[in-house]
C-alpha cells in the first residue's frame, strides 16, 4: 500500500495551496497570512489562466445546495473517502497504474473533505461539516453549459479537483485494459493445462508414416488460443465502440 503516499501528496499540497490562497491566522505560533481577498485575480498566464479566490459552499461547478444536504454531501464524502481506502486495499496487486488512478482519487476526495469538515471551524464562520471548499484554479475555455447553467470559462478548481479527475481519467483507460489481459491470461492458462493433462501416448499416433500427432494437437490449440484471444478483442472493440 505505498502507492497511499500519493493520496498523502495530494492532501498536504492541495492544502498548503488552499492555505496560500485563503491566508491563515493562529496567533499563539505568531503566524498572520493574510493571503488573497475574496474574488481577487491575478494573472499567471495572460487572462487564460488566472489565480482567482472564491469559495464552493455546494458541489462541484458551483451548484449550490440547500443547508440541510450540506451535512450529508460531506457524510457523503467520508463515506466515498473511506469506501475507496478499502477498494484500493483490495486492489492491491493489481497494476500500478490502475493503484495509482485510486490514490488520486482518494487524494482528491480527502483535500475537499477537510475544506467541508473542519474550515467552518477552524475559520470560525460555520460548525463542522459546513464549511466551503476553497478553489482557485481559473482557467480559460469554450462556453457550455450543464445543468441549466452557462459558462464562459472552465469552473475554478482546485489541486484535489484536478486530482479526481485525472485519477478517474486513467481509471477508465487503463482498468478495462487490465481486465482484458486477465481474460486472455486466464484463457490461454486454462487451454496449457489442459494441454498438459492429456497423456503423451493418447496424443501420439501408432501410425507408420512417422508423423506425430503430438505437434498437430499443440499448433491447434495454440490457433484455438489466438481465436479466443481474436472473438475477445473484437467484442471489446465493439463494447467500447458503443461507449
Amino acid at each position: 500500500m505505498k502507492v497511499i503516499l500519493f493520496s498523502l501528496f495530494v492532501v498536504i499540497t492541495d492544502q498548503l495551496s488552499k492555505i496560500i490562497i485563503k491566508g491563515i491566522s493562529i496567533p499563539f505560533l505568531n503566524i498572520n497570512f493574510e493571503g488573497m481577498q475574496y474574488g481577487q485575480s491575478l494573472d499567471v498566464l495572460g487572462t487564460f489562466f488566472r489565480l482567482t479566490f472564491v469559495e464552493n459552499p455546494g458541489m462541484a461547478f458551483g451548484i449550490s445546495v440547500g443547508e440541510t444536504a450540506k451535512i450529508f454531501l460531506s457524510l457523503f464524502s467520508l463515506a466515498a473517502g473511506v469506501g475507496i481506502l478499502i477498494y484500493m486495499y483490495k486492489m492491491r496487486n493489481e497494476k500500478f497504474i490502475v493503484r495509482f488512478a485510486l490514490a488520486l482519487i482518494l487524494g482528491g476526495a480527502v483535500g475537499n473533505l477537510i475544506d467541508r469538515t473542519f474550515y467552518g471551524l477552524i475559520f470560525d464562520y460555520a460548525p463542522i461539516f459546513y464549511g466551503r471548499v476553497v478553489d482557485f484554479l481559473d482557467v480559460d475555455f469554450f462556453d457550455f453549459s450543464i445543468f441549466g447553467h452557462t459558462y464562459k470559462r472552465w469552473p475554478i478548481f482546485n489541486i484535489a479537483d484536478s486530482a479526481v479527475s485525472v485519477g478517474v481519467f486513467l481509471l477508465l483507460i487503463f482498468h478495462n485494459t487490465e481486465k482484458r489481459e486477465k481474460v486472455n491470461d486466464e484463457i490461454e492458462t486454462l487451454i496449457n493445462s489442459d494441454i498438459s493433462a492429456v497423456p503423451n501416448d493418447e496424443i501420439k499416433d501408432s501410425s507408420n508414416d512417422g508423423t506425430d500427432k503430438e505437434h498437430e494437437f499443440n499448433t491447434s490449440d495454440v490457433e484455438v488460443v489466438h481465436n479466443i484471444k481474436v472473438t475477445n478483442g473484437e467484442n471489446n472493440n465493439r463494447e467500447n465502440s458503443k461507449f
